[in-house]
């Protein structure tokens, strides 16, 4: 970064998400499950204290029996470290006037395993003058980048606003609309592209949302239900519109838990089910609702679409360390510091001038 002058002020970048265990042995996995059931499933389910080590013990041991039989490692750590390290790559290349006056530090951190975000916050706050969390996950909910807001919120309180930004609403901007499909096409392969046999279909998959509770209403935490369908309505308009377009039709596919009660409808199932029903040749699957892969969208998701046994299927992997989205969150980010900078100028200049 500029060297600069005494005024000159550090600002802390953290780049969030889930956290999956990376080497897999029971006692890894214990402590992440834990971790999920008190910050995530609680919010929708009340679970006893002392059912929370019963329930993440037996979903431990699950995932540990059934990720070494089928060799599953994670990747979602080193992806998410890379992608970091691309961010902080991109920022400090930008040539942005901002690092002129600031330091800007680029971190990583996780919801579930280790170095936790709830652990990195606080001692960020006492080194750094600003904070912008970038969780990495396009739509927000309660359950996702909610999760990081919260634990900001606890931190802060009545001081987040001036002090911390969380970057939210990123599936709106048309730049990571016109990344994505770039790159979905960019990745086809040949029999794909080339196909002339029968209608190829395309399957979004996004992780699915509660849609009513146990009461059959509407849950009273934030789903991002409405976020989910605009996104997907909004991809499919433009995949199908692309000039390059190989589609017969695009549809949702949702991965929804089974608890709380009922989830979005669209499922990865459903819609692969509809295909085949409808006599598609084949069907690609792209995860845009995850910026890195992960054990639900490499394991889970591309399992399902291997087992529907189409004649022709393609799994393409998330955005992952792609340089244009690498390229466009580091925009994102900067402007987000800006802005921070701002409130922070504005609050200065009042505390002087009251």
């Amino acid at each position: 970064m500029v060297a600069g002058t005494v005024n000159r002020k550090k600002y802390a970048v953290v780049v969030t998400t889930y956290g999956e265990v990376e080497k897999v042995t029971v006692k890894n996995l214990w402590p992440c499950s834990r971790k999920i059931l008190k910050v995530v499933t609680r919010q929708i389910v009340k679970i006893p204290t002392a059912m929370i080590y019963f329930i993440a013990d037996y979903r431990s041991t699950k995932h540990y029996f059934n990720w070494k039989l089928n060799r599953y490692r994670s990747s979602l750590l080193t992806i998410n470290r890379a992608q970091t390290r691309t961010l902080a790559d991109f920022i400090a290349a930008s040539g942005n006037t901002l690092l002129s006056r600031a330091e800007v530090n680029v971190f990583d951190a996780y919801y579930f395993v280790p170095p936790y975000l709830d652990d990195l916050l606080p001692q960020l706050r006492q080194e750094y003058d600003g904070i912008v969390v970038v969780p990495m996950i396009p739509v927000e909910s309660a359950f996702s980048c909610g999760v990081a807001c919260q634990m900001v919120l606890d931190l802060y309180g009545d001081s987040t606003f001036a002090q911390v930004r969380v970057m939210s609403k990123l599936w709106k901007d048309d730049r990571l609309h016109n990344i994505y499909i770039d790159y979905l096409f960019g990745q086809l392969s040949a029999p794909v592209r080339l196909n002339k046999k029968g209608k190829i279909g395309l399957v979004l998959v996004i992780h699915g949302t509660l849609v009513k509770n146990r009461a059959g209403k509407p849950p009273k935490l934030f789903t991002g239900l409405e976020e989910t369908i605009a996104f997907f309505d909004v991809m499919k308009r433009k995949i199908m519109a692309h000039p390059d377009n190989i589609f017969s039709d695009v549809r949702q596919g949702c991965l929804n838990h089974s608890t709380g009660g009922e989830w979005t409808a669209d499922t990865i199932e459903k819609a692969l089910e509809e295909f085949k029903r409808e006599g598609y040749q084949g069907v690609v699957m792209f995860p845009y609702g995850f910026f890195a892969d992960n054990s639900e969208t490499e394991y889970d998701a591309s399992k399902k679409l291997e087992n529907a046994a189409f004649p022709l299927s393609q799994y393409v992997r998330c955005i992952n360390e792609s340089p244009e989205f690498g390229r466009w969150l580091a925009g994102r980010v900067l402007d987000e510091l800006q802005t921070l900078s701002n409130l922070q100028g504005a609050f200065a200049s009042l505390a002087h001038n009251p």
